[in-house]
């Protein structure tokens, strides 16, 4: 039996995998996330009603929009049209929601 070089087979595996990631970034199908992607939209603050008191908050609306997707709640910003993101807590979690009528 004689022996077969596999250094060819190796080499266009290798160049295969190479050319493949080099397509799917050229035409924006691989996305590497970086630091500024999960940059911090706004900062939020709860306020706790107490019934009976009173609270005030501002006339001017803030400039994001959220709505409840697959229970849980979405900012869209209406200053930059496109950018959304999850509203979370300090500890990264989502902020839960329910659809109720």
């Amino acid at each position: 039996m004689s022996e077969r070089d596999l250094r060819p087979l190796i080499a266009t595996a290798i160049a295969s995998i190479v050319g493949t990631v080099a397509v799917l970034g050229y035409y924006g199908f691989l996305h590497v996330a970086k630091p500024s992607d999960a940059l911090l939209l706004a900062e939020y603050t709860m306020l706790k009603t107490i019934p009976g008191e009173d609270y005030k908050v501002s006339l001017k609306p803030a400039e994001q929009i959220a709505q409840c997707m697959d229970g849980i709640v979405v900012l869209f910003d209406t200053k930059q049209k496109g950018l959304s993101g999850v509203l979370v807590d300090d500890k990264k979690r989502a902020v839960r929601c329910e659809f109720t009528q």
